[in-house]
């Protein structure tokens, strides 16, 4: 059998320990139950007792609690109880030595002396365009959150739409499962009820190995998304080196004078006629490489000399390894441009975007447990799999990235409060987590 402790014998636990708020503190008031003869099953004797009986211990504890500083409300006791002991206000709060002064202060590095590239997204009626209103990234002066350097323009989250209906882990599936076969209506979706500051339409259809839909046809699904939403928009393609050139030239040109961000031009494929697109319909260009700096500033290069898209209307993807997948790898890689890019390197002075999505991909964040019997347990998929995009997310914003493609509601949420709480934005609203119960989380 357990040994029995009554409170008395704690006086004796704390006598050898250095806490001075307990010094010359007698704890008495020991409490023993005779349950001997109330019988079996339920007694209201035994109910009654019972609980009085833990009114007077809450009271002995929560006076414990405060001995240590941390501070517990307690309601009235029960009627009869016995009053506890009251303790000297003295002994309310622990009294605790000096400690060493610190000081963090912020100075401005010199060598930071090249601002960010500022570009615009979506063009609204008086730019010539039909959208409703106009995001800006970059023009930082610094890294991301520096109170002596602010950030003129805040982090901007874009939602994925795809033009077909994709397997999904089950925790984004459940937001969207049923607009999966509208790209409008799940743009919508993304906009009115998710807060999305952009929309990103993939037409992963038009890959000869998935669908082969022609371009023409992929471009009908942009003026359906352009026509439900009023946000700016990014254009993807389905990612083959091919089809993508034609794809996105076309969707381009369906989407005259909205400033698009066309997504992508990257080095193995024909970035010059994603270019000249771009430049014809008024549009951005999403420069994307693959986790290189020196890809990164030979693909801006050949944008700016080769192809004569303005500084303006460059932004890049220098590749998202989410956790899971080498984090720390794109954090350094993104850190880096970032770092070169304040200190003088025009080739990198572009808003960077993330591809934050790609943390659905690691296993960790989608499947049911771990596949090694000897592992630990993960814990809910519908809590993890938000919570590795938002880890993901978070740590590349610190890292400088402007703008995020993401796709859970929640982790959206997340990341937009706490930038933009960072950012010292009056947008940035408290999280209603129970506006996402039943909706992935």
């Amino acid at each position: 059998m357990a040994k029995k402790v009554k409170l008395s014998e704690m006086t004796d636990m704390f006598k050898d320990m250095d806490i001075l708020s307990l010094e010359g503190v007698t704890i008495e008031g020991d409490i023993e139950l005779e349950l001997s003869g109330l019988g079996g099953g339920f007694d209201p004797m035994l109910a009654a007792l019972l609980g009085q009986e833990n009114a007077v211990l809450a009271q002995h504890f929560a006076r414990l609690a405060g001995m240590f500083g941390v501070p517990v409300g307690i309601g009235a006791p029960a009627a009869g109880a016995p009053a506890a002991p009251a303790i000297s206000p003295a002994l309310a709060a622990p009294k605790f030595k000096d400690l060493i002064p610190a000081k963090f202060s912020f100075e401005n590095f010199a060598e930071w002396a090249t601002p960010i590239q500022e570009v615009p997204i979506g063009n609204t009626s008086a730019d010539g365009g039909s959208r409703g209103k106009r995001v800006l990234v970059g023009g930082e002066k610094a890294l991301p959150f520096f109170p002596d350097a602010v950030m003129p323009n805040r982090n901007q989250v874009t939602i994925d739409v795809f033009d077909m209906r994709i397997g999904l882990a089950k925790a984004v599936k459940e937001n969207y499962d049923e607009v999966m076969d509208s790209p409008g209506e799940w743009a919508k979706k993304n906009v009115e009820k998710f807060n999305a500051d952009m929309i990103t339409i993939h037409l992963i259809s038009t890959d000869p190995l998935v669908k082969d839909t022609p371009a023409k046809e992929a471009a009908k699904t942009v003026e359906e998304v352009l026509q439900a939403v009023d946000v700016p928009i990014a254009i993807g393609g389905s990612g083959n080196p091919q089809k993508d050139p034609e794809v996105l030239a076309r969707a381009a040109e369906v989407a005259e004078g909205e400033r698009c961000l066309i997504a992508s031009a990257s080095l193995n494929l024909d970035y010059a006629k994603i270019a000249e697109a771009a430049l014809k319909y008024d549009h951005d260009v999403l420069s994307w490489t693959q986790l290189d700096m020196n890809s990164q500033k030979e693909l801006n290069r050949k944008l700016m000399k080769q192809c004569n898209v303005p500084r303006d209307r460059i932004i890049m993807d220098p590749t998202t390894a989410a956790l899971g997948y080498g984090l720390d790898y794109a954090y350094t890689n993104m850190e880096r441009i970032r770092l070169a890019a304040l200190m003088g390197d025009e080739e990198l002075t572009f808003p960077m975007s993330s591809g934050t999505t790609n943390a659905w991909g690691a296993r960790e964040s989608w499947m049911v447990s771990s596949p090694l019997k000897e592992d630990s347990d993960w814990g809910p998929r519908e809590y993890r799999g938000p919570i590795w995009e938002i880890v993901t997310g978070l740590s590349l914003a610190i890292a400088g990235n402007d703008l995020f493609m993401m796709m859970h509601p929640t982790s959206v949420a997340v990341l937009k409060h706490i930038t933009q709480t960072l950012f010292g934005s009056i947008e940035a609203e408290p999280i209603d987590l129970a506006n996402w119960i039943g909706s992935g989380v």
